[in-house]
């Protein structure tokens, strides 16, 4: 058990992401091995790429282009595409849980009436989302020059501007990222194997 009396992760590994096009590329290639039903937890602070990676693992999925992140909706739900290159895969539902204070506020949303049928990505889920699965991908993106703490407060907009004027890796594209992936639960026990990052992810 960790601290925060959450199983400890199955594994843990690390890759560095330097543009934009790279943490896009990555979220593909993680979408070649999800499947309905899985849970993916983004953390980073403002402007680490969580929405950039979002995008390729959409692209990845086949669903319908045009993915932002879900601030002032919450929830947004991108569709598979039958003429994607995954027709008949699962939807894309993208949640972003900033402003929400508690797991009771994420059930308030419903998340469990699209988990069986969807891929759910949760940015600022940590502490949020544990108990909808039993199995999830923790991906955390560090920007090598960050925003400082109250950046990675959720909830905390009042400090650092919110969304408002922070847009997702939109600053300094070169800037290295820090991208950690952990494995939690039976779905996760073992590193996936994926296209293009041997041995699942370069440490």
């Amino acid at each position: 058990m960790s601290g925060t009396g959450q199983p400890a992760a199955n594994w843990e590994k690390a890759l560095t992401a330097t543009t934009a096009e790279q943490t896009q590329a990555f979220g593909r290639h993680v979408a070649e091995v999800l499947q309905a039903g899985d849970l993916l937890v983004l953390s980073g602070e403002l402007g680490a790429g969580k929405t950039t990676f979002t995008q390729g693992l959409g692209e990845g999925l086949g669903v319908r282009a045009g993915i932002i992140s879900p601030t002032f909706v919450l929830v947004r739900i991108h569709p598979n595409l039958p003429d994607g290159p995954r027709p008949g895969g699962p939807d894309l539902v993208h949640v972003d849980a900033y402003r929400l204070g508690s797991a009771a506020e994420i059930d308030d949303i419903d998340l469990e009436n699209t988990m069986d049928s969807s891929v759910t990505v949760v940015e600022w889920g940590h502490d949020r989302v544990e108990h909808l699965s039993e199995s999830r991908l923790e991906i955390d993106l560090h920007r090598a020059i960050g925003l400082g703490s109250a950046a990675e407060a959720p909830g905390d907009a009042g400090t650092t501007g919110g969304a408002s004027g922070i847009l997702d890796f939109d600053d300094d594209t070169d800037e290295p990222r820090t991208i950690v992936v952990r494995g939690y639960g039976p779905r996760w026990a073992t590193v996936p194997a994926l296209g293009g990052f041997e041995g699942g992810l370069p440490c």
